[in-house]
């Protein structure tokens, strides 16, 4: 999302203002009908020390690595409750996931790269042009049962940047194989990617259209590319994750949850301007953390997550 156009800021911020007093009037919430969130659960604020907090990732033991992109940090929730800096400097860093071995992926988009960041916080740069030419500048990131990446790559201009214009032409969703040093276009499209999750099974792939206000499903095929394009809902996201129930969960407004059919389940509203991503942690995966603005909260679920 690119927070540094002010006017777009505040227009967001107003619309969010009155969505959530609308939500509030109407009874919808946490626990209120939405039968995946536990019995009684009520949202739970963490912090509100950021700027703008995006990507969150669970590690093997349900930490959750999340990053505030404008002051350029990953910060780490552990399961015991405890917050803390685990990285500075991070390329700008947006989506992160974690790979089978224990690194965190980053979409670094400072200089428009894929990074692999050990435990320690040592980055590699896997990926950081396309044929040639710079990538627009990678936003969210999926990685599959082979180790292949899929990321986005959407074009909101930074402020941090010299460029004005994207060397690529259109904003594209790519894939990595694993082992490769050349990412396939595997969508085209659409008119600004942003969030991105696939099946635990590597099946199928979600992905956001934010700017068409879309949401697509594709059919994942064994090299990676993806074919039978669907219209899932007619909603766009920042970031999204999946339940163990195949249950779809969009952010932006709040946290709205879709079935496997696409049918709306509820939607989950939480007090902040805008919320940019979303995932399931703790030690049992039930818990979601969610990523809004300035701050992060946490709700207790009946359902685990399949990150």
């Amino acid at each position: 999302m690119n927070f540094c156009n002010k006017a777009r800021f505040w227009a967001v911020a107003l619309l969010a203002i009155s969505w959530n007093a609308l939500a509030h009037r109407t009874n919808v919430g946490p626990g209120d009908s939405i039968k995946v969130v536990a019995p009684g659960a009520q949202l739970q604020q963490i912090s509100t020390q950021f700027t703008f907090t995006e990507g969150p990732a669970v590690d093997k033991n349900g930490a959750i690595y999340f990053t505030d992109q404008p002051n350029d940090k990953i910060w780490k929730y552990d399961t015991d409750g405890k917050l803390s800096t685990f990285m500075d400097k991070t390329g700008r860093s947006n989506g992160l996931y974690f790979d089978k071995s224990g690194a965190l992926i980053a979409c670094a988009d400072q200089n428009n790269e894929l990074w692999s960041i050990d435990p320690a916080g040592k980055a590699t740069v896997l990926l950081k042009d396309y044929q040639g030419h710079k990538l627009n500048g990678p936003n969210d990131v999926w990685i599959d049962p082979k180790g292949g990446i899929y990321f986005t790559d959407p074009y909101y201009q930074r402020e941090y940047w010299e460029r004005k214009k994207p060397d690529i032409e259109g904003q594209n969703v790519f894939y990595l194989p694993k082992g490769k040093k050349e990412p396939i276009l595997v969508e085209g499209q659409l008119i600004q990617p942003n969030g991105i999750v696939g099946s635990p099974d590597g099946k199928f792939l979600y992905v956001a259209d934010i700017r068409a206000n879309k949401t697509y499903k594709y059919q994942i095929n064994s090299d990676g590319t993806l074919t039978n394009r669907q219209l899932y809902v007619s909603q766009g996201s920042d970031g999204m994750t999946l339940d163990s129930q195949g249950n779809l969960y969009l952010t932006g407004r709040g946290v709205t949850i879709y079935d496997p059919a696409g049918q709306k389940m509820g939607t989950i509203a939480v007090p902040s301007r805008w919320v940019g991503n979303v995932c399931f942690g703790g030690k049992d995966r039930k818990t979601l953390f969610i990523t809004a603005s300035e701050a992060i909260y946490t709700l207790a679920m009946q359902v685990k997550g399949t990150e």
